[in-house]
């Protein structure tokens, strides 16, 4: 009869180990869930921060379409309000962010004058850069918020998860833009 308290002290122990290495692993999950989460936001910040110059760089050219300019602007404004509401609306925002981005660029295409201007080229390639680094920043994002969702659905994680405060996060989901391979045509 004296082993009983030692048992039972012994359950106890592992208990209370196992609570704290899962409470640990759920931590370290989050922090890399929320680090990846401010990758994205430092490249949309970029990415907003440059259409404004991209939008006064063609203003002058483009005087008869202040429509896709202005739709441009606020769907810029957009995606700087939706950036700190979580994923899911930031996709939303950055969804029709790109939407009238790929107007605009679809309009700078009917201006010869425009397509050559330095500054505006240089500006395009930046955001395409940008584009691509938001790619990369997602894939990560994605790939911690899978792990973290896991680890919280999983056994015996799912037993702690909900009463220690961690919940599932969204996955960040925008649409991929579509780019048309050149063909190559090389008979003459």
């Amino acid at each position: 009869m004296d082993a009983l308290p030692w048992i039972l002290l012994i359950v106890v122990a592992v208990l209370v180990i196992g609570g704290i290495v899962i409470y640990n692993g759920l931590v370290r999950l989050r922090n890399q869930v929320d680090e990846a989460w401010n990758q994205i936001s430092v490249q949309l910040k970029r990415r907003h921060d440059l259409i404004p110059n991209l939008v006064n760089a063609v203003k002058g050219y483009m005087e008869f379409e202040q429509e896709t300019l202005t739709r441009v602007t606020e769907a810029r404004n957009a995606a700087v309000s939706a950036a700190n509401q979580g994923a899911t609306a930031a996709g939303g925002a950055e969804n029709f962010l790109t939407g009238a981005l790929r107007q605009l660029f679809a309009l700078v295409e009917n201006y010869p004058d425009l397509k050559a201007n330095q500054n505006v080229m240089q500006l395009q390639e930046e955001l395409t850069t940008t584009e691509n680094q938001i790619g990369f920043a997602r894939q990560h994002y994605n790939a911690t918020v899978r792990e973290m969702n896991t680890a919280i659905q999983t056994f015996p994680n799912v037993l702690f998860a909900g009463a220690l405060g961690f919940r599932e996060r969204d996955y960040f989901q925008i649409e991929e833009t579509d780019t048309a391979v050149p063909e190559v045509n090389l008979r003459s």
